[in-house]
């Protein structure tokens, strides 16, 4: 099921100088945001970015996260930044890869969890409410 291509994304993005320290290599902290914009890429694939989340009643804040640092990354380097919903039923999560655009050499692999909190009560739920499913077109 999580084999459909609904469930996976890439982007592409170019390093800005910005994000790079005084060595020239992406400061670590801003693969999180590499991850997010192909995050935020994948659930407007399935019609639950973050606006229809808050529309339905859930925010669904990362609970976890992991990044495994395989290779550097550099001021205007080309990366493909591809996401997957790897979990969904009682929690969301996403595993990423990034990729050097030209070589095709994986440089970094990480994952997020993200679980749902109804705003009205801000009580966590253990399983992913039914929004969830509907979007993904998944049954329980």
């Amino acid at each position: 099921m999580l084999n459909n291509p609904r469930f996976t994304t890439e982007v592409t993005l170019t390093i800005p100088f910005h994000d790079v320290d005084m060595m020239g290599v992406v400061w670590h902290g801003n693969y999180f945001r590499y991850f997010e914009i192909a995050r935020e890429a994948l659930l407007n694939q399935f019609n639950y970015g973050y606006r229809q989340m808050k529309e339905s009643g859930y925010v669904w804040p990362v609970v976890d996260t992991r990044v495994k640092y395989r290779d550097v990354l550099t001021f205007e380097q080309k990366i493909r930044v591809r996401a997957q919903v790897t979990e969904y039923e009682n929690r969301l999560r996403i595993d990423y890869q990034i990729f050097d655009d030209a070589s095709g050499k994986r440089t970094t692999t990480g994952y997020t969890i993200q679980v749902a909190v109804e705003e009205a009560s801000r009580e966590m739920c253990f399983i992913s409410p039914p929004v969830l499913f509907e979007r993904m077109g998944v049954t329980q």
